[in-house]
């Protein structure tokens, strides 16, 4: 999905510094970060290890509040945890007792207004799993439990999980970091159609450069700890992409070129 120049933004942070812990013992992770997702919108953040691109995750997700500086989403001021995203990590964290399509509904017994209807509507619910699990190709998979599915297939069920709610923020933590290079180029492929066909905005947290450009449409490069944005990087490929723009020259480019400012930011 292209996003139009005109799309509204969804998310601002504006001078925002973050602190771990209080008083002399507090560290600061972040420093004076200013940055704007607009609807719809694919972002992606990458950066040395430890610069604090997790925290700015916890920070428009609610479960952490900035010492400085202001976090709002859909221009009100973020206080509290918020319903509105879903989030997926490098481990998919599935419950193995629980199947698949029982993973998927897990976040629907826990958030309001979904907890208190989903006993009586809960075949309802269990379609609308079905055929978000059919979309990333796991129709016949939905009885089975993790232990027996491939790591993609874990991470296509934790991410159908972050989404099962309709969240407007589809959050991603290294979401395919521990997976195989041939499984990991498959799933952008599956993340890029989920995207398309959905609309969310998503933010990813990713060290490999090859995946931040291929899924975003802005790269945000950090700085060291505590981090600051050092460049905000426009992707300008077409769309819809395929896995062969990878081995174009406009591709490798734009890679290097966010490589050599990491590589200028240790």
């Amino acid at each position: 999905m292209t996003v139009p120049a005109e799309a509204p933004a969804l998310v601002r942070l504006e001078g925002v510094t973050m602190h771990y812990g209080r008083g002399k013992q507090a560290a600061q992770v972040l420093d004076d970060v200013s940055l704007t997702i607009r609807k719809s919108e694919i972002i992606a953040v990458v950066g040395p290890s430890g610069c604090g691109k997790s925290s700015l995750m916890k920070l428009i997700s609610g479960l952490h509040m900035a010492s400085a500086g202001s976090v709002l989403v859909e221009n009100k001021q973020v206080k509290a945890p918020l319903k509105s995203v879903g989030m997926a990590f490098q481990a998919s964290n599935l419950l193995p007792w629980r199947t698949v399509i029982d993973n998927v509904l897990l976040p629907l017994e826990i958030v309001q207004p979904h907890r208190s209807r989903i006993r009586r509507e809960r075949k309802m619910y269990k379609a609308k799993a079905e055929a978000l699990l059919a979309q990333v190709g796991l129709k016949d998979f939905t009885e089975k439990f993790p232990w027996q599915l491939s790591g993609g297939m874990q991470q296509r069920t934790s991410i159908c999980r972050a989404l099962i709610h309709e969240p407007d923020i589809l959050m991603l933590d290294e979401p395919f970091g521990a997976l195989d290079a041939f499984t990991r180029e498959e799933l952008w492929c599956t993340l890029r159609d989920i995207q398309k066909a959905r609309g969310v905005t998503v933010m990813l947290v990713t060290h490999d450069l090859r995946e931040a450009v291929f899924l975003a449409d802005t790269v945000y490069v950090m700085s060291k700890r505590p981090g600051k944005i050092l460049v905000a990087q426009p992707i300008d490929l077409p769309r819809p992409r395929d896995l062969e723009v990878t081995y174009t020259q406009p591709f490798q480019d734009l890679v290097h070129q966010l490589r050599q400012h990491i590589g200028g930011s240790h």
